[in-house]
């Protein structure tokens, strides 16, 4: 049985001779045949090279907000606590868009779909950036959160149709990576921007980068074929499966596990660990640094063996939060742990999400981005269930909370290993 149910673009040199003219007239079109036409592997290094370059635009838009918080409070007269919805609003964006809006455009062609909302989603940042007051940014910020979604989506579609069968696993990681590297990069300098120029200055910039990442993927990605059925009753079908539904699970526990502690990371840190307020950004460095490598490191496991991957990748996770606890009294054994805890936590990204296409055959467009949904789900209630654990018990029950989840969610993976995508 192979791992994929329906037909996978190859790249292939043209066998006989063949006019240019006909040639870019195929290369260009949103058909099937395109697809497979598509330019060879340079061209495909380019196209996904426009795809990391998305991930990161949006990654750096989704999170940069979290370090200009206090900024945004003070310039709109808004209590901290009250602009803190921009993050909420945001990532329940994400959740409620991203299925919505790709099942009102799952007959389109993906790279159509990916172009559109990316278009979209700078339209919103640029209305972010001139918001004046907190309301109107509010409303933008949760414009660019329901197409944030559909973006992944599609850009998960896009970068497995070029990669071919074998390489998906690499491919999501292309995607992923790119959100994971603008923890490190992106985030980091949208923050010192923000903070000495004021907090429009990095939305600004990101609005500015996105419009090169819509030029870039306008000019290098090619037309590729749907990963299922064109239908929406034939891709929800498949893709609320109960096969999906079990890994949308995994994916929900998993990023509530997670989400219950790293929330709290830099409190746990200060509190716990005792390591002073300017170095903490030193360990949540660590942690950003290690995700981007657990990503393409995930990758290219998951394209050798998905479902085991992911469960070690979950054993992993379990055990680095569990070392943390035990040892996160010391400094040095703090940032190792905290180091293997993004390692794997993120490393594990790739497999789950092509486990979740993979399982959901036909339905695999729609599919695509129910694991956003789930994950960006996981992070709310993370968050929330962290906020009560410290009101009720103290900020130290976090990481213990979090194995326990990590846990169930171990064990959920591994009853999901034998799981296989259904036969047409």
């Amino acid at each position: 049985m192979t791992s994929r149910t329906v037909s996978q673009p190859v790249s292939q040199p043209v066998s006989q001779p063949v006019s240019r003219s006909v040639y870019r007239l195929v290369s260009r079109s949103d058909s099937p045949i395109a697809g497979r036409a598509a330019p060879e592997a340079s061209g495909n290094r380019l196209a996904f090279a426009a795809l990391a370059l998305i991930a990161f635009v949006i990654g750096t838009s989704e999170f940069v907000v979290v370090g200009v918080l206090s900024p945004i409070a003070r310039g709109s007269a808004t209590p901290l606590g009250t602009a803190g919805l921009l993050v909420t609003g945001y990532a329940l964006g994400i959740a409620l868009g991203g299925p919505l809006l790709t099942a009102l455009t799952i007959r389109l062609p993906r790279r159509t779909v990916l172009l559109t909302a990316l278009a979209a989603y700078l339209a919103a940042s640029a209305c972010a950036t001139c918001a004046q007051g907190f309301t109107v940014l509010l409303i933008a910020r949760c414009g660019a959160g329901l197409v944030h979604g559909v973006i992944v989506g599609a850009a998960t579609s896009v970068a497995v149709a070029l990669a071919g069968p074998g390489r998906q696993g690499r491919a999501i990681s292309l995607v992923f990576g790119g959100i994971s590297v603008a923890t490190v990069l992106g985030v980091p300098a949208g923050t010192l921007i923000g903070l000495n120029l004021g907090w429009r200055a990095p939305l600004t910039a990101v609005t500015a980068l996105g419009a090169l990442a819509l030029l870039a993927a306008w000019r290098l990605i090619p037309p590729t074929p749907a990963m299922g059925a064109r239908s929406l009753s034939g891709q929800l079908r498949s893709a609320l499966s109960s096969r999906v539904l079990a890994l949308l699970t995994v994916a929900l526990l998993l990023f509530t596990g997670q989400f219950t502690a790293y929330t709290y990371l830099a409190a746990y840190l200060q509190e716990i660990t005792h390591i002073p307020g300017g170095l903490v950004s030193g360990y949540l460095l660590a942690f950003g640094a290690a995700s981007a490598v657990g990503t393409f490191l995930g990758g290219w496991a998951a394209d050798r063996r998905a479902a085991p991957t992911l469960t070690a990748a979950v054993a992993g996770l379990t055990l680095a939060l569990l070392a943390f606890r035990l040892a996160g009294q010391s400094a040095p054994s703090a940032v190792v742990a905290v180091g293997l805890w993004g390692l794997v936590g993120f490393g594990l990204v790739p497999a789950l999400q092509s486990r979740i296409v993979e399982l959901a055959g036909p339905g695999g467009d729609f599919a695509a981005t129910l694991g956003v949904s789930a994950a960006n789900l996981g992070i709310a209630a993370g968050a929330a269930l962290g906020g009560w654990a410290i009101s009720a018990h103290g900020v130290g029950t976090v990481v213990p909370l979090a194995c326990l989840i990590c846990l169930a969610a171990l064990l959920a993976a591994a009853a999901t290993q034998r799981l296989r995508p259904p036969v047409h």
